[in-house]
């Protein structure tokens, strides 16, 4: 019998890498991206690529309309995008965003018979996001169990995290190993629709760093 996982895919360096991860492992993929009427939204077409580029099995873009949510850079658009570095948690954190994507891949899997969900989260080179922690995600799987119908008869659910201790050189590496075309990929918090990322964002300071502490080129088109 196969094996099957829901890979959450924003579309990003991380989550391309987590679904080249999965493929290497021998599941079976069904990405999932969220439309969440995020300002970058081009990390939905993005998505699309990466989806394509690896031919998953199935790939379900679902809107759940997160734009009054005022307190978030990253749905109200009238907050600046940090440009400099950030101290504690920045204002691009979105409230309860990777618990509303893994209850929607929760249910995906119970309703295809799929017990692995992958989300590549990262606490290592990360932007101090409380939902990318690793006890968080613990906690996430624990309370999965409680909930699903596959737990309670015997089939558990496994979040996977390959990212979770990874410095983003690392991940970058093993992506690179994978045959991951990183080109696809979009980082940035304030990408146009035309996909050039600023460069200034956390985000894109996060990626430009790995890629240099790699020694290898950053594919990404650049403002």
């Amino acid at each position: 019998m196969s094996k099957k996982a829901i890979i959450l895919l924003s579309g990003g360096l991380d989550s391309a890498t987590s679904l080249a991860i999965a493929k290497k492992e021998k599941y079976d993929c069904y990405a999932l991206s969220v439309n969440y009427h995020q300002r970058h939204n081009y990390e939905l077409v993005a998505a699309k690529n990466i989806a394509n580029f690896f031919s998953v099995k199935d790939l379900k873009e679902v809107e759940i309309d997160l734009s009054w949510l005022q307190n978030s850079a990253l749905t109200n658009k009238s907050l600046n995008i940090p440009e400099n570095p950030s101290t504690g948690i920045p204002v691009t954190y979105v409230p309860a965003r990777n618990t509303i994507m893994m209850s929607l891949a929760m249910a995906w899997a119970e309703s295809i018979d799929c017990t692995n969900i992958f989300i590549g989260v990262n606490a290592v080179d990360y932007s101090g996001y409380p939902d990318c922690r690793e006890e968080y995600i613990k906690s996430f799987q624990n309370m999965a169990n409680l909930a699903t119908k596959k737990a309670v008869e015997g089939d558990l659910i496994k979040i996977h995290t390959p990212l979770i201790n990874l410095s983003k050189k690392e991940i970058i590496q093993k992506g690179v190993e994978l045959g991951v075309d990183y080109s696809l990929t979009i980082s940035c918090y304030q990408v146009t629709s035309e996909g050039l990322a600023c460069g200034k964002c956390d985000s894109c300071r996060l990626r430009k760093a790995g890629f240099k502490d790699a020694g290898l080129p950053d594919p990404t088109r650049y403002l």
